[in-house]
């Protein structure tokens, strides 16, 4: 049965500067039958929105981000059961052990419900204030999620790599979760499904469109990927764009509804929703995912 993830990025425009929206929304989310929110991530801004690989930038340089993984132990408070996403989190901006410690700290909160999306982001300007070198974005996405591994599932944990090590370490709280997901949102290479075979769990295809070839190849490459790693290929996470059809009035849930299920059969396990996009006002949140929960859930034959 695949789930419904929920972006809930970018809110000023429709609800106002007050972070408390986010929570608000998130409430309701949860009350409703949402499976999964998700925030996105930047640190700084530059002016270079030019640079940004999927199309024109929909955002000023001044409008504000918010810490996802603050944001989001905000809303572990407020709600109960809905999974805390981030999509994506630029991993190699955080030390490894400060990361390790927040999403560990974030998911004993919230009782085990963080989903770590991660990536390596598109803005040099942000590697630069940072102090860390553009050219070793990679390696350190690498290294830092291998090092929060290895902090999350032993105590004393030891760790080598070129630009991280450490010997008999503790870092408390661990994770709830036997297994912290954690998903990489990149493009399909053989070097990106590696490496979710290797550290990750999951996939969110930022450029593949929805039921595109470039999406089920990705999925045929990732599923090949684990095997190879030894890992069961029906262990893979997918989150992709729910497939909406547009009738006169509006969305058509059940034309929606069939395609998701056909792309479900392809492996996608999560159907991702921008709320910003979807509503006029903050009162259309509630009734829009009602909506949505109605028409759509659950999405299994």
């Amino acid at each position: 049965m695949a789930g419904l993830s929920l972006t809930i990025a970018g809110f000023h425009r429709t609800f106002g500067p007050e972070l408390h929206h986010y929570l608000d929304v998130a409430r309701v989310a949860d009350e409703v039958g949402i499976d999964q929110v998700v925030l996105a991530d930047h640190v700084v801004m530059s002016a270079n929105t030019d640079k940004y690989p999927y199309g024109e930038f929909a955002f000023a340089p001044d409008e504000p981000w918010a810490e996802p993984l603050t944001l989001l132990t905000a809303i572990a408070a407020v709600t109960t059961r809905v999974r805390l996403g981030t999509g994506i989190l630029i991993a190699p901006l955080r030390t490894p052990a400060s990361l390790a410690k927040t999403v560990a700290t974030l998911d004993t909160l919230s009782g085990g419900r963080v989903d770590l999306g991660v990536g390596t982001g598109w803005q040099r300007e942000e590697y630069d204030v940072a102090a860390i070198p553009w050219e070793e974005r990679w390696s350190r996405l690498d290294d830092g999620l291998r090092a929060c591994r290895a902090l999350w599932e032993s105590s004393p944990a030891s760790f080598q790599s070129p630009s991280v090590s450490f010997t008999d370490i503790w870092c408390q709280p661990g994770t709830v979760q036997p297994r912290l997901p954690i998903w990489l949102g990149a493009k399909a290479t053989a070097k990106n499904c590696a490496r979710v075979a290797d550290w990750g769990d999951g996939w969110m295809p930022l450029e593949a469109k929805t039921g595109s070839d470039e999406l089920s190849d990705g999925i045929a490459a990732l599923r090949a990927a684990f095997a190879e790693a030894g890992r069961s290929p029906d262990e893979l996470l997918v989150r992709a764009g729910m497939p909406f059809v547009r009738g006169d009035d509006g969305f058509d849930f059940a034309a929606t509804r069939e395609a998701a299920l056909r792309l479900a059969d392809a492996g996608v396990t999560h159907f991702s929703v921008n709320l910003r996009r979807s509503i006029a006002s903050a009162a259309d949140a509630r009734s829009f995912l009602e909506q949505l929960v109605e028409g759509l859930l659950p999405l299994a034959p």
